[in-house]
């Protein structure tokens, strides 16, 4: 297998992304996740552009990496300037990384109207940069600014600027789709042109995303010769994004057959994608490929029997190779396939149950109907399904009774949201609590918590971890039904449940209750477990 390195830019390009803002503790973390995923450089930021970056290269040298190796970025001298005296190459150098990376200019447009020098003066820039840090740095790398579009424009002097930082000493030549616009075939092309030229010269590919092809120019620049591969996780960066390692690496080395890191190290994808995202406070795009939610899941009740019988029929892969797993969702399009698989996975006995089976898809059609959907609820659809089994639902308490108040006093004062609760517990005591919140929900959730653990002590470890609303019927404004679906967990696992109503308190109760019942059912059947059979 052809080995090629991974360059992760995450923590400077990534960083650039509109909705991406990480603190310093957060790239420190990132950096060692990174480092156990089996990237080779991770590229830290920019030294001096910001205090967290000049922190972020300090810091990083208490990090017990094991694999990966830390690159400072910075870009060629200025014009005018030597490269001992500019600020910026000594910047880089005081960031004591074993790998700097600087951006030069390939494209003649950018040299006369940006820089606005001769184009030999800018060879002179490249070759002086490039000689000035390999004296101070083990691994030096040109990222070619504009290169595809250089190459296209004015090929001589794009070939130029990279022959000047090969005769410099750069250990890496890495070609830039800088604008995001170049396709494929012309991606290659301009590879094999550089190879021809520069034959010994070692190539990277660093693409963007504006035509949404920076993955397919990256394989490309691949196949025609590039060993370095840069990118970020989940596509993080610039305008549209930069090329998506998350995607990247396992069309490399489950399609193309590059060696890119371990299969152990390749089973942590779906983690580091999520926790990128969680780091970055943004929700996870289930319909990314390998590692979203929605990946490997299944929806059609056909789909749902093929898979069954042999996951190749509707699966490109094995999901497990990148860390996702397979799903199966349960809606009005499901048949008995979806509900078996499903009943498989919850332990739960459906399959020598045929009339439950016919009553709960029934009873899911009607619910589905009404604006219920349990994609996002799947401790919902236990619930449902522990009911059309056991021929009615496993009460844990009864309600008599809640109230929600919400009271605003003047206008330059916050509502005052207020919740009371009243129900009765499994030995017939009713409790009655008052609690406030945030908002009504909020309120109602801490009087709901405070009646049930003189019950049920266990409903502390609930944590609610989301919240949604939406509306389901268009043309009836604030009349209209809605949907709350909850994400709760405790230490153990994450769960979510739905409710649906005109009323979004009501909606509301409901996802609690299910939240609340979930757990309750869940620490039932683990006692169970753990009971000794008799004799």
């Amino acid at each position: 297998m052809k080995r090629l390195e991974l360059y992760d830019t995450t923590l400077r390009d990534g960083c650039q992304s509109e909705d991406v803002n990480l603190a310093l503790e957060d790239k420190l973390r990132i950096a060692e996740e990174l480092d156990d995923l089996g990237i080779h450089v991770v590229e830290g930021g920019w030294p001096g552009s910001n205090p967290r970056d000049e922190e972020f290269f300090r810091a990083a040298k208490r990090l017990k990496l094991k694999h990966a190796r830390i690159a400072a970025f910075g870009a060629t001298r200025r014009a005018g300037v030597r490269a001992s005296e500019d600020r910026n190459l000594q910047l880089c150098v005081k960031a004591e990384t074993p790998v700097v990376t600087i951006v030069g200019k390939t494209w003649d447009l950018h040299v006369r109207d940006d820089l606005r020098i001769s184009l030999k003066a800018n060879l002179e820039i490249i070759h002086d940069s490039i000689a000035y840090l390999k004296k101070h740095a083990d691994t030096v790398i040109l990222d070619a600014e504009h290169f595809f579009d250089g190459f296209a424009a004015n090929p001589e002097h794009a070939l130029a600027c990279l022959a000047a930082a090969a005769d410099a000493g750069a250990d890496t030549l890495c070609l830039c789709d800088t604008r995001g616009g170049t396709l494929p075939e012309a991606v290659g092309a301009a590879v094999d042109a550089v190879r021809a030229a520069l034959p010994r010269a070692h190539l990277g590919i660093h693409c963007h995303n504006d035509c949404e092809l920076a993955v397919a120019n990256t394989l490309a620049a691949v196949e025609h010769g590039c060993v370095q591969v840069q990118g970020t996780i989940n596509g993080f960066g610039e305008r549209c994004g930069n090329a998506n390692l998350v995607s990247a690496i396992p069309v490399l080395q489950l399609k193309r057959g590059y060696h890119c890191v371990t299969p152990a190290q390749l089973q942590k994808l779906t983690d580091v994608s999520h926790l990128v995202y969680e780091l970055a406070n943004l929700e996870p795009q289930k319909r990314q490929p390998f590692v979203g939610q929605s990946a490997f899941a299944h929806k059609g009740g056909l789909h749902v029997a093929a898979v069954r019988k042999n996951a190749e029929t509707y699966e490109h892969m094995d999901p497990a190779l990148v860390g996702n797993a397979q799903r199966v969702l349960v809606s009005d399009l499901a048949g008995r396939s979806n509900l078996l698989f499903k009943a498989e996975r919850f332990g739960i006995d459906l399959a020598s149950n045929k009339p439950a089976v016919t009553a709960l898809l029934e009873e899911l059609k009607v619910l589905e109907a009404r604006g219920y959907a349990y994609e996002g609820a799947e401790a919902s659809f236990e619930l449902l399904m522990q009911k059309a089994l056991d021929g009615d639902r496993v009460r844990y308490f009864r309600l008599i009774g809640f109230r929600v108040i919400d009271e605003k006093r003047h206008e330059s004062e916050e509502p005052i949201a207020e919740a009371s609760v009243m129900l009765e517990g499994p030995d017939g005591t009713v409790e009655h609590t008052v609690a406030t919140g945030n908002g009504p929900v909020n309120a109602l959730d801490g009087a709901l918590r405070k009646a049930l653990k003189k019950f049920y002590p266990e409903v502390e470890q609930v944590k609610l971890h989301d919240y949604k609303v939406r509306v389901l019927s268009t043309g009836e404004g604030t009349a209209a039904v809605v949907r709350v679906l909850i994400e709760s967990g405790d230490e153990l696992e994450r769960w979510g449940t739905v409710g649906v109503s005109h009323n979004v308190i009501e909606a509301s109760w409901q996802a609690l209750v299910d939240s609340m019942d979930y757990k309750l059912h869940r620490e039932r059947r683990r006692r169970a477990r753990r009971v000794p059979h008799a004799g």
